[in-house]
């Protein structure tokens, strides 16, 4: 609808994603090298958590187009599931034929992909296992993918496991029952928000892939966008889609703060006031407590003079 009022070529705020606007932050950027080295390293679990919105599935799709040649990954997304489950869907992505009779065998399906990842061993190939969502596995389903670490050669493990999840699924592997697990991990990281400097080139970074040739968000907007939506890149998506649309409704080429904080109070669903507000409601606390002050001391002052008896000259 606003495109080519704002010269663009296309929305450059879709939350579906696209190669074409990824942008690594140094968080995104960390958490890729991560997931990189446990791609192309031996070992046993590498952990990514982050909020929702923090970006881990673009992380995802940027480590599926860099893994290395000889590597084959496994990339599960709904892992609600149980134990025979989990292992079946495996071994539907590596494209390994499980007879029927093995489909609810917990046993078999564990020796054909012993078996299979033995054969990719000797070839040179890694088998790498991706978890999106991995706060939602059950308990016993984790537990069987820690017995995944058990298939080994002398010198390597056979598969390599990445969990992605919530900041829940390091609560999670802090229990008891998960201690083992969590004691195989190699490497962990936590996927934090963009910082405002951050969340400001990923704006402008979009704006420009989709063909903005002009600065259409004002430095106040996007201020504003970052303290709204914290630096979660999927609610900022969200907050700049509307306030073009809210511009372009305003026939405006610019969005400004106060045009910014509206569309966020229209995504959020509640009235936002400036974030000016609440400091000069302190500073106004502020000056009415010194003008007391200052009242009480000058009426003090008055009054001990009125009452005070006149001085007696000497005689």
């Amino acid at each position: 609808m606003y495109l080519s009022f704002f010269g663009l070529n296309e929305k450059p705020f879709a939350i579906t994603p696209d190669p074409r606007y990824l942008f690594l932050s140094e968080r995104h950027s960390e958490a890729l090298a991560h997931l990189i080295y446990g791609v192309t390293e031996a070992g046993g679990f590498i952990q990514l958590t982050g909020e929702i919105g923090t970006g881990k599935t673009t992380i995802i799709r940027s480590l599926l187009s860099r893994t290395p040649a000889n590597s084959e990954v496994a990339l599960i997304l709904n892992p609600r599931v149980n134990a025979a489950e989990f292992l079946l869907t495996l071994c539907e992505e590596l494209g390994i034929g499980v007879p029927d009779s093995s489909v609810n065998s917990v046993k078999d399906l564990v020796d054909v992909l012993s078996r299979y990842l033995l054969r990719a061993h000797a070839a040179g190939r890694r088998v790498v296992l991706v978890v999106d969502e991995a706060q939602n596995l059950a308990l016993d389903t984790l537990e069987q993918i820690r017995l995944l670490t058990n298939l080994e050669t002398e010198t390597q493990k056979l598969l390599q496991i990445i969990l992605i999840g919530q900041p829940e699924l390091k609560e999670m592997l802090a229990t008891g029952e998960l201690r083992p697990l969590a004691q195989r991990m190699t490497g962990r990281y936590h996927l934090a928000p963009l910082s405002r400097a951050e969340s400001a080139a990923y704006v402008r970074h979009r704006m420009r892939v989709a063909g903005s040739v002009h600065p259409v968000f004002s430095n106040g907007a996007l201020a504003e966008l970052h303290h709204r939506s914290q630096g979660i890149p999927r609610l900022i998506n969200i907050m700049a889609d509307r306030a073009l649309l809210g511009a372009f409704t305003l026939d405006r080429h610019t969005v400004n703060a106060a045009l910014q904080r509206r569309a966020a109070s229209e995504v959020l669903g509640r009235r936002l006031m400036p974030r000016w507000l609440p400091w000069a409601g302190v500073a106004l606390a502020a000056i009415m407590v010194a003008f007391v002050f200052w009242f009480l001391r000058t009426s003090t002052a008055t009054s001990a003079r009125l009452t005070s008896p006149p001085a007696v000259a000497p005689e």
